[in-house]
């Protein structure tokens, strides 16, 4: 379940389409209404946050955002342009370290898309789209 108040145009999230799992695009938010309007790939369709969640942040995920990857003593380091991610071993997403400029931030738990998405935004003031 997300919150609606997490969500922002062109964020990627999972949702329920009658029993079936698609990953969908949020195109409007309706806060009175508590719904999030998602193109989910075959139609455009208003969903309650019981019906949404987070798409688990991997590296399939970065790599779809034009990422691009390096190994480090171990780590995992992310790159797309001056914005950097670092995992601290190959494929543990739970612990997250990024940066643009001297915006350093710290991530003990693990993000979903959105979140990326949502943080990049934050702090370079781009939005993050897959390529």
């Amino acid at each position: 379940m997300l919150k609606i108040g997490h969500l922002k145009s062109g964020d990627i999230i999972s949702v329920n389409d009658e029993g079936v799992i698609r990953e969908g695009t949020v195109v409007q938010i309706n806060r009175e209404e508590n719904q999030a309007l998602v193109d989910n790939g075959v139609q455009e369709f208003w969903y309650s946050p019981e019906d949404m969640s987070p798409v688990p942040l991997d590296e399939n995920q970065l790599l779809a955002f034009g990422f691009s990857r390096e190994e480090i003593e171990g780590a995992v380091k992310y790159k797309k342009d001056s914005f950097r991610l670092v995992t601290p071993k190959k494929g543990d997403f739970s612990n997250v370290e990024m940066w643009w400029r001297e915006d350093r931030r710290h991530f003990s738990f693990p993000l979903g898309v959105h979140e990326l998405q949502n943080l990049h935004l934050d702090m370079t003031k781009i939005h993050l789209d897959k390529a």
